[in-house]
């Protein structure tokens, strides 16, 4: 398959607003409103709520600049993403780029990777909204929530594309709000001008006022952003979601040029209010988590339920998200050939059935692993896909260094959204993330993900180059 047969394709399946179909069989179902709420929502995750207390003890008021640091590559990184997808839109995104501009090797190896890495957070996120659950209703048993919860949003994602929209639609909202009021009442509450509070509102204080702003020292930032570099993960689901939205250039040039505002006020706005309303090492931090801690510091009743509320919402959002990306990747690995035929086929409303079928049911297995074998066989699943993010990331830099002479050469036109400085922001950027990936094999709580991520990616990279060269020997006789 040449660069150029793929670029003619892509005009007749997606690249028109309007479609409502592609040749792919893949309907146009998510409209510009979901679209806009995926791209936003697509960089808020359960891992923000969650994840955060732990960076914020290990580096203090510092971690601001690991959240900055690690903001600035994801926002590279789409802006990479985004020339390529707004240039030719494809359901199977940067796997389809790098199929194009690095050989099919190299498609085959990150599709599965990233397929392989969501269908693991599937059974992560289906767990920690039973964990919840439970809480509300101790009479059904952890186990039984997971499934409920897998079964409702395998069954929203088999309806049709337009129901997975709608469901994020609303989750995402939850997520956007839910922020967006965090950070308005803490900035208020910081500088004391929130009726009723409970906070002394020291303004600026506490961002030195306990140790100064490195109290872990410099060296902390980088601990700091192996512990936040995860929480990332998702910004790119516009890109594959384009291709099945009324117009898909639209959809990905105003995700790619948002990005920066979304990441500086639901990451770095949150995570700065956390820190100006209690100093860094205030026990509550990690013993409620960083959201709830602040809250209560305001008065605010019931935090703790409402936070709890929140973290649902965006443990399903990044569910029903994880389901969708895993079966539609799963899709375009069948389209190609990468994967069975079957994953591939579509039923009279555009949904790839049998991608979904495929994605739910390694999710159904991998949470019953997290159940009957959490200290083996779940401990290495979670293990060798926990650096897929940053391989997937790094993919996308090489192939965009590839793609930009393709696409120039053979549809300049459709070049409405380029990377700046071009190529030597995105040569800086895959260096940022080799330093990370070799800085984890120098942490000793990340050792053991980096060096079980490599394996699989080189079992699955070797699969992909005698599969290559199979197809290349096949199409020579």
């Amino acid at each position: 398959m040449t660069t150029q047969i793929n670029l003619a394709k892509e005009g007749e399946q997606t690249g028109e607003p309007g479609t409502s179909q592609s040749s792919h069989g893949l309907k146009a179902g998510l409209k510009n409103r979901h679209l806009s709420m995926i791209a936003i929502g697509g960089v808020i995750g359960a891992g923000l709520f969650v994840g955060s207390s732990g960076g914020i003890a290990a580096a203090g008021p510092a971690i601001l600049v690991s959240y900055a640091l690690v903001g600035a590559m994801v926002v590279f990184v789409m802006r990479m993403l985004g020339e390529m997808a707004a240039a030719s839109p494809d359901s199977g995104s940067f796997s389809s780029y790098a199929e194009r501009a690095l050989g099919r090797w190299a498609g085959f190896s990150i599709g599965w990777l990233y397929w392989f890495f969501w269908v693991v957070v599937l059974a992560v996120e289906a767990t920690a909204g039973a964990v919840i659950l439970e809480g509300w209703v101790p009479a059904v048993p952890q186990w039984a929530w997971a499934l409920i919860v897998m079964v409702v949003l395998t069954a929203t994602n088999l309806a049709s594309v337009s129901s997975y929209g709608e469901f994020e639609f609303w989750f995402a909202g939850v997520k956007v709000v839910a922020i967006g009021a965090f950070v308005v009442i803490g900035l208020l509450a910081v500088f004391g001008l929130l009726p009723g509070s409970d906070n002394p509102g020291a303004g600026l204080a506490h961002l030195t006022d306990t140790g100064g702003f490195f109290p872990k020292g410099v060296g902390a930032v980088l601990t700091g952003v192996l512990m936040v570099v995860f929480s990332f993960m998702g910004s790119e689901i516009v890109t594959l979601a384009a291709g099945e939205s009324e117009d898909p250039r639209r959809a990905v040039t105003k995700a790619t040029n948002s990005v920066i505002w979304r990441i500086g006020v639901f990451y770095l706005g949150s995570i700065f209010v956390v820190l100006t309303l209690l100093p860094w090492n205030d026990s509550s931090i990690v013993e409620k988590g960083s959201y709830v801690a602040a809250l209560d510091s305001i008065g605010i009743p019931h935090a703790g339920q409402i936070m709890n509320v929140i973290v649902l919402t965006a443990v399903l959002s990044c569910l029903n998200s994880g389901l969708y990306t895993a079966s539609r990747m799963a899709f375009s690995l069948g389209e190609r050939g990468d994967a069975p035929k079957s994953f591939a086929r579509v039923n009279a409303k555009g949904v790839p059935v049998m991608a979904i079928w495929a994605s739910v049911a390694f999710g159904f297995l991998a949470v019953y692993f997290n159940y009957a074998f959490k200290d083996t066989v779940f401990t290495f699943l979670l293990n060798s896909s926990g650096a897929v993010a940053l391989f997937v990331w790094l993919v996308i830099c090489f192939t965009q260094l590839r793609m930009r002479g393709i696409l120039m050469r053979e549809a300049p036109e459709k070049v409405t959204v380029k990377m700046w400085l071009f190529p030597y922001l995105t040569w800086a950027t895959a260096g940022m993330i080799l330093f990370v990936l070799g800085y984890m094999l120098f942490d000793d709580a990340n050792r053991q993900v980096v060096l079980l991520s490599v394996l699989v990616a080189a079992i699955v990279v070797a699969i992909g180059v005698v599969v290559d060269h199979r197809h290349r020997t096949a199409a020579k006789s």
